[in-house]
């Protein structure tokens, strides 16, 4: 986590977390980047306002580019799917969002010589404007796979997520009690 105080250096997109929209950060914004997962950089403005700002706007923030994401090497296998998966990060909290709970099914399916996966993924609030941008994180980086043909994310809230669904491994990150998450900030029933 990086705590300096960095003025944009040009106008850049961003997205409102965790609202999901769309705004211009003009150039001299002040902002400090608070996680740097996954490809995007979340940041927070003076104003107090969380963005969230994709990689190819890095050289906004004074940081090199970083290379276009290459697809995944080797044959297509699950596991290579659940890796991919591990690489999509939610913006607010600093875990991908298989270990955070939220993928409730994955479905791969053969489909002419190739294959089909239908995610089910729900968000930590049914509220959350999120769930878009982490749709299509999920849709661009899993197409990107060899022999993947189609990809299909549908966010659900039946059932409701809940603090039980983070792996050990997420609890542990956020200092969370590994019998006890009933006190977990970020959840709003």
């Amino acid at each position: 986590m990086q705590s300096n105080v960095i003025a944009l250096s040009r106008d850049c997109e961003a997205t409102e977390v965790p609202y999901g929209g769309m705004q211009v950060l003009p150039a001299g914004t002040k902002v400090r980047i608070t996680q740097s997962l996954g490809g995007s950089y979340t940041v927070a403005t003076e104003q107090g306002s969380m963005m969230r700002i994709e990689a190819k706007n890095a050289d906004a923030l004074g940081l090199a580019a970083e290379p276009r994401e290459a697809p995944a090497p080797g044959q297509f296998s699950e596991k290579l799917v659940w890796d991919q998966l591990k690489t999509v990060y939610d913006p607010e909290i600093p875990v991908n969002v298989v270990d955070l709970g939220l993928i409730y099914s994955c479905q791969i399916t053969p489909v002419e010589g190739d294959h089909k996966i239908e995610i089910k993924m729900s968000m930590t609030a049914p509220g959350c404007g999120m769930g878009d941008v982490l749709r299509a994180d999920i849709e661009r980086k899993l197409s990107q796979l060899p022999g993947v043909r189609e990809v299909q994310v549908e966010i659900v809230f039946d059932p409701p997520w809940h603090p039980g669904r983070m792996s050990d491994a997420a609890k542990l990150q956020l200092g969370l009690d590994l019998d006890s998450t009933s006190s977990f900030p970020m959840y709003r029933p």
